[in-house]
């Protein structure tokens, strides 16, 4: 029966392209963004089931599947849970390589936001460790208002 089996190869394909398209925020995400952008806030939404606390907000709770409008204000600090190291470049990377990408639990959090850490020597960061978000001076509106998050002082 084995000899019957074909080994199938496996191929793998390169693509580059850039998006034409966009997309709307929605009222939750632009909320969030707006915060962001005007306020240099952080805001969460609460499950009003489960008392989850996510950020990025969404409209439906992952663990109770309740729809969630509570927004509460998360501190800009808090804890790498995970990270890695990215050394090869792509054109859609808004750094230069090596740079540090992170999952950063905000104090007041119970889901994890996935950024930048900077201000950090490569062989220091680790899991763990305690961050803090930088703000961008100009600010417009993007994930990316959100500078990157460097080492907590102290």
């Amino acid at each position: 029966m084995a000899e019957n089996v074909k080994e199938e190869e496996v191929l793998i394909g390169e693509r580059h392209f850039d998006s034409i398209f966009t997309y709307d925020a929605g009222a939750t995400r632009s909320k969030f963004l707006t915060a962001l952008r005007d306020h240099q806030k952080i805001l969460g939404i609460r499950c009003p089931q489960c008392q989850e606390v996510y950020v990025p907000p969404r409209t439906t709770c992952n663990k109770c599947f309740c729809n969630m409008n509570e927004f509460v204000e998360v501190a800009p600090t808090g804890t790498l849970t995970t990270y890695t190291i990215v050394y090869r470049p792509e054109p859609f990377y808004p750094l230069e390589p090596p740079f540090v990408y992170g999952i950063i639990k905000l104090d007041g959090a119970d889901s994890g936001l996935v950024h930048f850490i900077n201000e950090v020597d490569l062989q220091q960061v680790k899991s763990g460790m305690r961050v803090q978000a930088v703000f961008k001076k100009e600010r417009t509106g993007s994930i990316l208002d959100i500078h990157y998050f460097k080492p907590l002082a102290g």
